[in-house]
């Protein structure tokens, strides 16, 4: 895409401002890959000089994060999700079709070296990762990680589902208390996206993320802006309104927190209203990797 068709930094600036001012004080910057934009360590720096925005945590591959890890323990980054699919080199290449394996691996070491507080984002695909799923969850044992299991979720951009959900919330569960009968449950935050469990004496948690299923709709405190300035108050809907078009129409702050507030007094019940109101009851058809989840 053309830079102009994206939000610019001053944009976002001046919306993370205008949200913070409404009482969001939780920011995270996503992707595909948030390094890939030049400047974003300045971005980053600016917006966590903004009053009221007391958490910013970031999503990344990984795979150029490794020499920057130093700097985002500065700037005082509260996490970081690292997109990680799988432990074994050939594998990771075939899902990812790049050869980053020990690299992301080396920002992971480098993460925990720096305490910044880690997850780890496994999309449990069927046929491609299913062997990964304990060596994952045995990750936590001497690492103070947090393993996430994530419900594949089947748009892949062309309008159409791939098929049934073979490896749901359910199945991922059972799958590692066969081996791990002794897992835990642990204690959810009233917006957690995740299903939490720590297995006895293991130093990190095991999380699994019901996505497709949907099963935590009903505590979802969550919107998503789009780097085209699309505003989306679930993944599943098609954006409510296009902040980019009000704010470069002249919008004063006013006016743009009253679409805000409008566009989240209204958000769909949960992800299955917001994809059925999509225009003319269409799917998802987006790229995951475009809607950003």
């Amino acid at each position: 895409m053309s830079r102009k068709e994206l939000l610019t930094y001053e944009e976002m600036e001046r919306v993370i401002s205008l949200l913070a001012s409404l009482g969001i004080s939780k920011l995270r910057i996503t992707g595909g890959e948030p390094f890939l934009r030049k400047g974003m360590m300045d971005f980053l720096t600016r917006v966590s000089q903004i009053e009221g925005m007391e958490q910013i945590h970031i999503t990344t591959n990984g795979t150029l994060t490794k020499d920057l890890v130093p700097d985002l323990k500065k700037i005082g980054i509260a996490s970081i999700n690292l997109s990680l699919d799988s432990l074994d080199e050939n594998r990771f290449f075939d899902i990812t079709r790049r050869d980053s394996f020990k690299t992301v691996m080396q920002t992971f070491d480098q993460l925990l070296a720096h305490e910044i507080p880690t997850k780890i984002n496994t999309v449990v695909m069927q046929g491609r990762n299913i062997e990964d799923i304990l060596p994952l969850v045995e990750l936590t044992k001497n690492h103070p990680v947090g393993v996430r299991f994530i419900e594949e979720m089947p748009f892949n951009g062309s309008g159409g589902k791939e098929g049934n959900l073979l490896w749901d919330f359910p199945k991922i569960l059972a799958h590692i208390k066969s081996v791990y009968p002794n897992l835990e449950k642990l204690p959810d935050s009233p917006t957690s996206t995740s299903f939490n469990y720590q297995i006895p004496d293991y130093q990190g948690t095991v999380g699994i993320i019901a996505a497709y299923s949907r099963l935590f709709c009903g505590s979802c405190n969550r919107i998503r802006l789009t780097p085209q300035g699309v505003l989306k108050t679930c993944l599943y809907d098609d954006g409510v309104f296009n902040l980019k078009a009000l704010i470069r129409e002249g919008a004063d702050n006013l006016q743009l927190k009253a679409a805000f507030l409008d566009a989240l007094g209204n958000r769909a019940k949960d992800g299955f209203e917001a994809e059925k109101n999509r225009f003319l009851g269409a799917g998802v058809s987006e790229s995951m990797a475009t809607i950003g989840g």
